[in-house]
């Protein structure tokens, strides 16, 4: 990999910095899914734009449901926790298994429950209120790390924004999602400068994700240096520190 050197003057002698790579202009686009567009060209996005493209959500344990049964007030608002083998009770339907059903299926399943418990025609709605089973891991040199859940599509660029974005020492180039499928564990690198030029596309997340934003050591280093350097020289070393992000 090639270095760029500078020297530097400070009133104890000249330092010699290495940067890790030259500025340069990022193009917008390269994945073959986007198409670049003049800026006053965007069109506005549509109902099926603005509705589709999410993932359904599987309740897990510990997350919280609220159940309505209209027509009864007994039975409306009922405030309910999936417990930690993923089952919940209800009254008349008793104890039901709804580990790994969407809010749809559990209606059905409550549904049909109250049926045979001789309630007539039963209109069940099951809203979720919070999700504590499905939730991502964002860890690194982001403003907020911690747990996030995941409802509907997440993308590893809104999940960076729900941690608040990127902070000074990232290394846009070192960001790794961490995923276990079928007990297998498995990672992959992405660059996250380019995705946001659109030079690949945004990879969807996925519950129990973890996203590691690795940390540029040269960056400290760089910062390290600039507090210790002379104010006469401190515009200067901003302006190349601006050029190495």
């Amino acid at each position: 990999m090639n270095k760029k050197f500078l020297c530097l003057y400070s009133l104890t002698g000249p330092i010699l910095l290495a940067l890790g790579g030259c500025a340069e202009t990022v193009q917008l686009g390269g994945d073959p899914k986007l198409e670049v567009i003049d800026a006053n060209a965007l069109p506005a996005p549509g109902r099926a734009d603005l509705t589709g493209g999410t993932q359904p959500y599987f309740v897990g344990p510990y997350d919280k449901l609220v159940v309505d049964v209209f027509g009864i007030e007994e039975l409306s608002e009922r405030e309910i926790q999936v417990d930690a083998s993923g089952r919940i009770s209800f009254p008349l339907a008793g104890v039901v298994n709804v580990s790994g059903m969407t809010p749809g299926e559990i209606e059905q399943a409550l549904a049909e429950r109250l049926r045979a418990a001789y309630v007539r025609d039963p209109q069940v709605t099951v809203n979720l209120k919070e999700t504590v089973s499905r939730v991502v891991t964002i860890e690194g040199q982001v403003k907020k790390p911690g747990l996030y859940p995941v409802v509907g599509r997440m993308t590893l660029m809104r999940a960076i924004a729900r941690a608040e974005g990127t902070d000074e020492y990232s290394k846009l180039d070192d960001v790794v999602i961490f995923r276990t499928v079928g007990g297998q564990r498995y990672a992959a690198l992405y660059d996250l400068d380019a995705i946001r030029h659109g030079a690949y596309s945004d990879p969807d997340i996925y519950a129990n994700d973890v996203i590691m934003v690795g940390d540029s050591r040269s960056r400290r280093l760089f910062k390290d240096i600039l507090a210790g350097m002379p104010a006469l020289v401190t515009p200067l070393v901003i302006g190349i520190d601006r050029l190495t992000r």
